[in-house]
């Protein structure tokens, strides 16, 4: 497959570049999980080649051995310089940021820091299905406070599943999704600001995922939660790794607001030791030198989302989907199909093509599927096709 320079960009569509006989050779999770009748559109891996800088730093990093541990701020300082260019952003302080291995591992780690055993951690399902996953296995109790029916944070829930979680003068902590997964919302300023506002009037602390931050379409503005009024005592999760598919090359960034550099201060230094120094490198390259790739590969994912719409208003008109602003993810509204609260599973038996279920991402996940957007035309053209034959 050859990759023509995209029309807006004037660099090379990612999206354009491989197909599905270079993919297939891949052992990565989403190539390797389903036999190979099946066209894997689920787990979160883009099908694309690696942006260029990052290849060099990687490729120049092996070449001198430089495989120890990870060490220094270069990752710290290239977000913080990314953050000011992209979003506007001059707060990222270096002095207040910790490496830690990945985003969910760098969460667990924050909620140590503001939580103890039985505490309560609110989360807005539908939402990624390791914050239940991960938050149980700590220890830690989750509080459902569902997203409304437009798919935005419902404040006045929130704030219920505020006060509930912190009665008692009981410590609290509100894992949020920003962009959110699987949805695609992107939360704005005023949103954010007043979810600073109540945290700070039940004590609870913000813990904010933001690794889909740089996977936000033109025209939508991103917001850092550490960015609004009142979220000083907050702290941030930051990664390269969905933007530039670096997952496999862990790394990750924790950032607390001014409030929370004594609670950030208290990581236990091992906990850096985790994250690998390849990644480092990979990471640092990507914000630093791989911007002109990843509008490339904004400019291919905006291509996608119309590709899929208008696939979907074809071959399947009853899925309920709003196209969101942010992430390579697409949440789909099967309950009209009549599939059950499982539809990911029918369209596995009877298609032949793997999304994720609904039903881990919690309330409001049945009759729902994840489709994964970051994958060639042709493959999405396909899946879609496939998704109609097994809907019957």
């Amino acid at each position: 497959m050859t990759s023509i320079p995209h029309e807006t960009t004037g660099e090379p569509n990612p999206l354009r570049a491989l197909g599905l006989d270079r993919l297939r050779r891949r052992t990565s999770m989403k190539w390797r999980t389903y036999p190979e009748d099946v066209l894997p559109v689920w787990v979160a891996e883009m099908d694309v080649p690696l942006a260029e800088p990052v290849i060099r730093a990687v490729t120049d990093a092996l070449a001198l051995g430089d495989t120890g541990y990870a060490a220094g701020t270069d990752y710290a300082e290239a977000l913080a310089g990314f953050a000011a260019e992209r979003w506007g952003w001059d707060g990222l302080a270096v002095e207040r940021t910790a490496i830690v291995p990945d985003v969910m591992l760098g969460v667990v780690e924050m909620l140590k820091l503001v939580t103890g055993p039985g505490d309560t951690v609110v989360v807005n399902p539908p939402v990624y299905p390791p914050f239940f996953q991960f938050v149980t296995h700590m220890d830690r109790k989750v509080a459902e406070s569902p997203l409304g029916a437009d798919l935005r944070i419902d404040l006045d829930g929130l704030e219920d599943a505020f006060r509930e979680a912190a009665a008692g003068g009981r410590r609290a902590a509100y894992l949020l999704c920003s962009p959110h997964n699987p949805t695609g919302t992107v939360h704005t300023a005023e949103e954010l600001s007043a979810v600073a506002a109540l945290a700070e009037r039940y004590g609870v602390r913000v813990v904010a995922d933001e690794i889909h931050a740089p996977l936000v379409l033109g025209g939508t503005a991103f917001v850092p939660y550490l960015s609004v009024p009142g979220a000083e005592r907050g702290l941030a999760l930051m990664s390269a790794s969905k933007a530039w598919n670096l997952a496999g090359l862990k790394a990750a960034v924790a950032v607390a607001g001014p409030g929370a550099a004594a609670d950030l201060a208290r990581l236990p230094e091992e906990v850096g030791h985790g994250a690998s120094h390849v990644g480092v490198v990979a990471h640092t390259a990507a914000l630093r030198e791989g911007t002109a790739w990843l509008d490339a590969l904004l400019a291919g994912l905006d291509d996608n989302r119309r590709l899929l719409a208008g696939l979907l208003a074809e071959h399947l008109p009853a899925i309920g989907h709003r196209p969101g602003d942010a992430t390579y993810l697409a949440w789909l509204d099967c309950r009209a199909l009549g599939l059950g609260d499982d539809p990911a599973d029918v369209f596995l038996r009877r298609g032949r093509v793997a999304l994720n279920s609904g039903l881990p991402f919690g309330t409001g996940g049945a009759g729902h599927a994840r489709l994964n957007l970051a994958t060639p035309p042709e493959v999405i053209t396909e899946a879609v096709r496939r998704m109609a034959r097994a809907a019957g």
